[in-house]
């Protein structure tokens, strides 16, 4: 079954998908979209260190991504703002494992393919990480959905309900670490922030809960990761740009659908 790549390709669509997604919507209700988006890029340097060191391709951007996210959530505020702060590290992060991975000799490395994903060469053994990585995800967020929620909308009652909002922030943080670590291969460091914040935002306007929201992204997320392959298949494009693509057009149909419908309702009312 996993001998054929657009089976691997479909299954590592969806691991990345129903990891990503659930994320994603945290991401979108904490305003965090510049901080994802700085975790992706330090992963490149997570890919020099990976290959320097030759150690497992999902390790370095692991250790790398989790060292980002711990190191300006820490830094935010005391000297600089967030965006400020965020800008710095991630192009400065990006440019620094770019620069790194053009002084490893005797390496032969396919820079595009994790910068922008190549997910047609996604082997049995990354399939195996990116479902590892998506179940451990779940887990994290399922395990702590009320104290991520309710540390998102209102850090005060949070605290009044025993929960510390810097231990959810933190969980999300190793949660986002993950996701970035193995989304690479799938959609590449320059475009994993799409799939965090994209199906999440879609999905938005079509939920009226929290619980429905997260559900929803995850449907959008792997309709997009299985029309993309499709359409890239198709129209010979580079697959992890596709997958975006079709989730951007998801995001667009999904916001006339709801202008659509709130017209009709008006109508309604007024009638």
């Amino acid at each position: 079954m996993f001998d054929d790549f657009l089976v691997r390709a479909a299954f590592a669509g969806l691991g990345v998908a129903l990891a990503a997604a659930p994320l994603g919507c945290f991401v979108v209700w904490r305003r965090m979209a510049y901080f994802g988006d700085a975790t992706a890029h330090a992963a490149v340097l997570g890919i020099a260190l990976s290959l320097t060191f030759s150690a497992p391709m999902f390790a370095g951007p692991l250790v790398v991504s989790l060292l980002m996210a711990i190191l300006v959530t820490s830094l935010s505020g005391r000297c600089f703002a967030m965006d400020t702060m965020l800008g710095v590290m991630a192009h400065s992060s990006l440019a620094v494992g770019l620069v790194a991975v053009s002084f490893l000799s005797g390496v032969r490395i396919d820079l595009m393919a994790y910068l922008f994903g190549d997910i047609l060469s996604v082997s049995t053994n990354d399939l195996l990480v990116i479902w590892v990585g998506a179940a451990i995800v779940i887990t994290l967020i399922a395990s702590r959905w009320s104290g991520l929620l309710l540390s998102t909308m209102n850090p005060d009652l949070a605290h009044a309900s025993g929960f510390s909002p810097k231990r959810e922030q933190f969980i999300l943080t190793i949660a986002l670490a993950i996701v970035v670590a193995v989304a690479i291969k799938v959609v590449g460091a320059l475009l994993i922030a799409a799939m965090l914040i994209i199906p999440a935002a879609t999905a938005r306007p079509l939920s009226k809960t929290p619980e429905v929201m997260a559900v929803v992204a995850v449907i959008i997320a792997g309709t997009a990761s299985l029309g993309g392959l499709q359409a890239s298949y198709m129209f010979d494009t580079p697959t992890g740009p596709t997958i975006v693509c079709t989730s951007a057009a998801l995001f667009l149909l999904s916001g006339a659908v709801w202008r659509i419908v709130n017209a009709f309702g008006r109508n309604e009312q007024s009638a």
